[in-house]
């Protein structure tokens, strides 16, 4: 299977260097690499243009982050889609071929690993232990890495992309439509490295990005009333304690 990495840039430059090295640097003979620029002006551009391998370059994509997710995606050419951002990078050379050896041995359509966090420059584990996965379990909340999860084209063209309304869980939504299409493949190791820096959309809006979790997770709720109130249970004590702590 042919793996298109996708990763969507805006102003990228100081961080895009180790993403592309380790894409650069997997061992699986067939990657579409493939950007999605939305106008830089900082030298991203010029970076990527450096890259001494074919690469292609969708520019001046404007619309947010859905949307040029969901463009990346219509531009690819690989039966499985990974998105890294352009802060992210994989944790080693190997990561795409254990991935794809995965998905063909369970015959899945989705899967996901785990991640690592670098943060000033230290890389840390991942700060809690997730869950083993299930619909219920992920229907109370999301515990699936963006940076360290790989879909088929087909199931991601079949549930329609991501939701170009959300600006922060619009991977918990696709995640939660994909369960509908059947369960993942989980990894228990660490395969992306996801960097924590004020720029960080979640990070540096974890409010609203809390507020729109809960939206997303209601909608899939359905006609489930005791869901509803542990959603609202769940939001109100996460909610007091970012607030607590200054977040």
């Amino acid at each position: 299977m042919q793996v298109s990495v996708i990763t969507c840039t805006y102003n990228s430059e100081p961080f895009l260097a180790d993403s592309i090295a380790s894409v650069l640097a997997q061992t699986y003979p067939d990657i579409d690499y493939l950007f999605v620029d939305g106008g830089s002006t900082d030298g991203t551009l010029q970076r990527i243009a450096a890259i001494e391998r074919p690469v292609r370059v969708v520019h001046e994509v404007r619309g947010g982050i859905s949307h040029a997710m969901n463009v990346g995606l219509s531009e690819a050419t690989g039966d499985v889609i990974a998105y890294l951002h352009s802060d992210d990078f994989y944790l080693d050379g190997a990561v795409l071929a254990k991935v794809v050896r995965a998905m063909e041995q369970h015959d899945v359509g989705w899967c996901y690993g785990r991640i690592e966090s670098l943060r000033e420059q230290k890389r840390m584990p991942e700060n809690f232990v997730a869950p083993r996965y299930s619909a219920q379990c992920l229907l109370r909340g999301n515990f699936i890495p963006h940076p360290a999860a790989f879909v088929r084209r087909d199931w991601l063209e079949r549930v329609g992309g991501f939701e170009e309304n959300l600006r922060y869980a619009m991977d918990y939504d696709l995640w939660l439509k994909l369960a509908r299409l059947g369960a993942p493949y989980e990894l228990d190791e660490p395969l992306t490295v996801f960097r924590v820096h004020p720029g960080s959309l979640s990070s540096a809006n974890r409010l609203a990005a809390l507020r729109e979790d809960l939206e997303v997770r209601l909608a899939h709720c359905g006609r489930r009333p005791w869901l509803w109130l542990e959603s609202w249970l769940r939001y109100g004590v996460r909610r007091h304690r970012m607030i607590r702590q200054g977040l």
